[in-house]
């Protein structure tokens, strides 16, 4: 199987203005035009920042949504599927929601599960209860959203139906303060060693509407726990890294973990 080629991008967020935010990100994504790339990873409401003020900016569920339009437009561009999350209202009720666009504008969803009470994300946004695994390109792979990284049982890997692993590469994009970035990184470098797959973590830098600052420390992480590639701090940056499955695979057969997980079910 080939190597998955995966970009993620680094950058401040304008502060619930979703068109200068669109603008603001297409500039980064043209900087890919041109590489051969199987994902784009952006942050966490990456076209609002973290803010809790749905009402007025969450986007309408619908074909017609804007960075809906916007993610279909950048992922036939680039020959690559595109991930980020944005706020959404839907029937009612607001999610922050990560979008999975493929090249042929068909796309899957995930609403986070594990809603930051500590921001009264819980009483603005309704959680998630189904994980997402997209297999794409021969690869199976994990989108999960900020505060989810906390929670290692809604992510633990285990072996699918066909009894191989559940998924390949997790994914977490996010708006993770500076005064957190501690357990961020840690977190990261955790999951990657537990669930034994490479791990990619994409946080926002700049100041938020809130005052709130981010640093990023984005990084691409292995399976052993070890950097790939770890992004400036502070800094705004759009880093390209491969992933090889051959190597995946000769570790987890080597020191096969899986075969002593334990077997559970989430309620």
């Amino acid at each position: 199987m080939k190597d998955l080629v995966v970009a993620a991008i680094q950058s401040e967020i304008k502060w619930e203005q979703s068109d200068e935010s669109r603008t603001y990100f297409a500039a980064h994504l043209q900087r890919l035009m041109g590489h051969v790339l199987d994902v784009v990873i952006l942050p966490e409401m990456f076209t609002t920042g973290f803010s809790m003020n749905a009402k007025d900016v969450a986007e309408k569920m619908g074909e017609d949504m804007p960075t809906l339009r916007f993610l279909k437009q950048w992922s036939l561009q680039l020959n690559a599927v595109i991930t980020g999350s944005v706020s959404v209202e839907q029937n009612g009720q607001y999610y922050n929601r990560l979008f999975w666009v493929r090249p042929d504008g068909t796309y899957s969803t995930y609403d986070k599960r594990h809603l930051f009470r500590m921001a009264d994300e819980h009483q603005t946004y309704t959680g998630g209860q189904q994980l997402l695994v997209e297999e794409w390109r021969g690869w199976r792979i994990c989108p999960l959203i900020c505060y989810d990284l906390r929670f290692p049982v809604w992510s633990r890997n285990r072996r699918s139906s066909d009894g191989s692993h559940l998924y390949d590469v997790l994914i977490y994009v996010a708006n993770w303060p500076a005064v957190r970035k501690a357990p961020w990184m840690k977190l990261l470098l955790a999951r990657a060693i537990e669930n034994q797959v490479y791990t990619v973590g994409v946080n926002r830098v700049g100041t938020d509407g809130n005052g709130m600052e981010y640093t990023g420390n984005s990084a691409f992480i292995d399976p052993r726990g070890e950097y790939l590639q770890a992004f400036e701090e502070g800094k705004e940056q759009v880093l390209i890294q491969s992933f090889s499955y051959a190597q995946l695979k000769d570790f987890r057969q080597k020191f096969p973990v899986i075969d002593d997980a334990d077997d559970f079910d989430i309620h």
